[in-house]
């Protein structure tokens, strides 16, 4: 992967510093993004960048995901997003990521294979539940468990070679389900349902959440294919927060297991993985309180309140997931007979902002946090396990950078800071430090 970056550096930028010149390469991606090398650049002049949050930095050259914001296009491995989620299934997508190209039929009941019989955890690591109180957060636990994976797999912590990655992504991939299944069970305080050889990934892991003991899980009409869409349209999106927590860790040269449970902790936070919770108990506050909508929206407008899943750090037109998750939540409510309140609040506020000026002209559109809850709410996911689902979603693409950045020139993440602190003062003795 890392020998072909598509990139070419056929120009220079010039920065003129205290009146001399500097000349730095400008690489053109293969899909006409353009950036200017400034590996050289403290070097050279003695100076670095200050970019808050990186939202003009690029850290790596990658082959896996490409986003274009301003055109609301989402590819993977130059698929577009909304052509995967009609043709492909989530393993499938997995495979596209992780090892670069669609498998062949013969390639993809192979992996499959290998899936199912590494789907269950070592009987020792289910004691690792315990230590939790019922309580405990799922991601949390995930991350750990994760984590913990590692050590009944020490073989895998340094890998050699194709065939001991494979291994190591089919463990990750199949017990991540797992975990969270039983994370989630824990939390219920309900017996742990081990899975079963004979259902698909999705479905698979609906049994583990929703069976009990003697009375088997049977998803509903169009549940599994919702939860498979779900999966793919989270699979993967650039250097997003997780994605970059991952290739640093990687960086260390950290084991796959401890790099992706990082890349859990990251997804964590409400600004990322807990943004569709958010959406969700938004729009259940609107149908409780039967708030009227454009005076929520006026309230928004004078930054009285929060609308969450509107806007984006990239996109600057409509997320392409947005539109494939909202026309995926209608149909699975429709193919379950239900009829949810929260999607015709959705609607009417969606409706309300893109034809509010305000709105418009700041670009804020719905993003893949906006109808992402519905459906996980739909086919009966609680709000606390929403981070975790996007966690099993954005598996593929963590090991996928993973792995790009093994393969590429061994050089740990450092970034660089401006320091503003004190500058260099004598030591106080504890006895003369009163009223400093």
């Amino acid at each position: 992967m890392s020998e072909d970056k598509h990139t070419t550096a056929a120009r220079t930028a010039t920065l003129i510093l205290d009146g001399q010149s500097y000349e730095f390469p400008v690489l053109e991606g293969s899909e006409g993004e353009k950036a200017i090398d400034i590996s050289a650049l403290r070097s050279k002049t003695g100076h670095i960048t200050l970019d808050h949050g990186y939202g003009n930095t690029g850290s790596c050259q990658s082959n896996i995901s490409f986003v274009d914001g301003e055109r609301g296009i989402l590819r993977y491995r130059g698929y577009d997003i909304e052509e995967l989620v009609e043709k492909s299934s989530f393993i499938e997508t997995a495979m596209l990521l992780i090892f670069g190209r669609l498998p062949t039929a013969t390639e993809l009941d192979g992996f499959r294979n290998m899936l199912r019989e590494q789907e269950l955890l070592h009987e020792d690591l289910l004691h690792h539940f315990d230590g939790f109180p019922s309580s405990g957060e799922p991601m949390a636990i995930l991350s750990a468990v994760i984590n913990s994976l590692g050590s009944y797999h020490p073989d895998l912590y340094n890998i050699t070679n194709q065939d001991e990655f494979t291994r190591a992504v089919a463990k990750v991939i199949s017990k991540v389900r797992t975990i969270a299944a039983f994370a989630y069970r824990k939390s219920q305080g309900l017996p742990f349902i081990y899975p079963n050889p004979n259902k698909n990934y999705c479905a698979n892991f609906l049994h583990m959440m929703f069976s009990v003991p003697y009375r088997l899980y049977e998803p509903p009409l169009g549940a599994v294919r919702a939860l498979s869409l779900f999966l793919i349209v989270h699979a993967d999106h650039e250097q997003n927060c997780s994605c970059s927590t991952v290739r640093m860790v990687g960086s260390s040269e950290a084991n796959l297991f401890a790099s992706v449970s990082a890349g859990v902790c990251a997804l964590w936070g409400r600004l990322h993985g807990g943004a569709n919770a958010a959406v969700v108990q938004q729009l259940q506050h609107l149908v409780d309180n039967k708030v009227n909508i454009k005076d929520y929206l006026e309230k928004v407008k004078k930054r009285e309140l929060r609308l969450m899943g509107f806007g984006h750090r990239v996109y600057k037109n409509f997320d392409p997931r947005a539109r494939v998750l909202k026309e995926a939540a209608h149909n699975l409510l429709q193919n379950m007979g239900q009829d949810d309140p929260l999607i015709h609040v959705a609607q009417e506020l969606e409706d309300a902002a893109l034809n509010d000026d305000f709105f418009q002209e700041r670009k804020l559109y719905p993003n893949v946090d906006f109808y992402s809850g519905i459906i996980l709410r739909t086919l009966g996911i609680p709000v606390q396990m929403f981070p975790v689902m996007f966690a099993i979603g954005r598996m593929p693409g963590w090991i996928a950078h993973w792995y790009e950045e093994f393969q590429g020139p061994a050089k740990i993440h450092r970034p660089r800071q401006v320091y503003t602190g004190p500058t260099r003062r004598p030591y106080v003795h504890i006895e003369d430090r009163a009223g400093q």
